[in-house]
């Protein structure tokens, strides 16, 4: 009896495409010309690096921190991908698709799907504006075709889950604290139903309990809706219980960049070995026997940055030629690049 053929050998299954990032930078650089009080009328204006040459990709769903000190480039970087202030170079590119250069329109369509929470809760929010018309105003801006009654629905709905009701719909910004104001921005944010959210410090101005419930508040909204977040602070500890990935800036460039896990667990670059050292410790114990690592001098003007490595003039490892060679930002281990020529 002759035996069965065998069954020919299945082919593998093809390989899933790789996921595309939602936001793709490629070396932005935002530059000014500014001039000195006490320059003459033919002096040539000196050129403000407030970004020079970041790059990173933000997927769908994730949550990129950046940090760094006061004044080293991340609000500014935050503005310059949403077209907020113009872009010196470089390239963003929104599901694919270039934006700098685009038209007006595409930057609108864009910004239906991008939303921005400010530093100062009170300062965001118009004084005269009540909370309904606050929340309404980006759908009253891109979906008019909505109508009155859907839009307000919509809001209705969406204050529960930013921990607000409908009592205080009829109310005006002064009449809040300062995390409730929050709220509310984050509440005008979500509205929308955006997929990606540019947290600019949403807390540096709020108590300590306060910092918490908006972080916890945030992600659960982002388990929720499935939102990318870029998250900008200059505190280590706030963004170590949001992001999935860091980003260190120092001076309008990057330091360092990586997993949180691999960041917090095995920090690299110099600066971001310092800025770790200043997060408070909860055991009293080990508070008081870590070694602080406390930077020496101020922040370099960016108008005048140090040559080669901006961070040398500061840096307890410098040596004379870092101040020769601009360091490149390289894969160390792992996920893990920095920006130094020394590790």
């Amino acid at each position: 009896m002759a035996e069965a053929a065998s069954a020919p050998p299945q082919a593998p299954a093809p390989a899933p495409p790789p996921q595309l990032p939602l936001l793709r930078v490629r070396d932005m650089k935002v530059h000014f010309q500014v001039r000195q009080p006490h320059d003459w009328p033919w002096t040539l204006a000196a050129t403000l690096k407030a970004v020079d040459g970041i790059s990173f990709d933000l997927f769908a769903g994730e949550t990129l921190g950046v940090v760094g000190e006061s004044g080293c480039g991340k609000s500014t970087l935050a503005r310059a991908v949403l077209n907020l202030t113009p872009a010196t170079s470089g390239s963003v590119q929104w599901q694919g698709q270039e934006m700098l250069g685009a038209p007006e329109s595409q930057w609108l369509a864009m910004r239906r799907s991008v939303q921005m929470i400010f530093q100062d809760p009170l300062a965001s929010l118009n004084p005269r504006m009540t909370v309904a018309q606050i929340v309404s105003e980006p759908l009253r801006t891109h979906r008019p075709e909505l109508g009155s009654q859907e839009t307000l629905r919509r809001v209705r709905a969406m204050l529960p889950k930013v921990g607000l009701s409908e009592q205080h719909l009829n109310r005006y910004p002064h009449e809040f604290s300062g995390g409730q104001s929050q709220r509310i921005g984050i509440a005008r944010a979500l509205v929308m139903e955006p997929k990606l959210i540019v947290c600019d410090e949403p807390v540096s101005a709020l108590d300590v309990s306060i910092q918490a419930q908006i972080i916890n508040l945030l992600k659960e909204l982002q388990q929720e809706l499935g939102l990318a977040l870029v998250f900008i602070a200059h505190d280590l500890a706030v963004v170590r219980h949001i992001s999935d990935r860091v980003m260190v800036m120092y001076l309008g460039r990057c330091m360092e960049t990586a997993s949180k896990a691999s960041l917090f667990a095995r920090p690299t670059h110099p600066y971001t070995r310092a800025l770790m050292s200043a997060i408070p410790i909860p055991d009293p114990v080990l508070e008081r026997h870590k070694q602080v690592q406390i930077l020496q001098g101020d922040l370099p003007s960016p108008i005048h940055p140090p040559s080669g490595c901006v961070f040398r003039t500061r840096c307890p490892m410098a040596e004379a030629r870092c101040a020769l060679e601009v360091p490149a930002l390289r894969p160390i281990h792992g996920d893990t690049r920095a920006a130094c020529i020394l590790v």
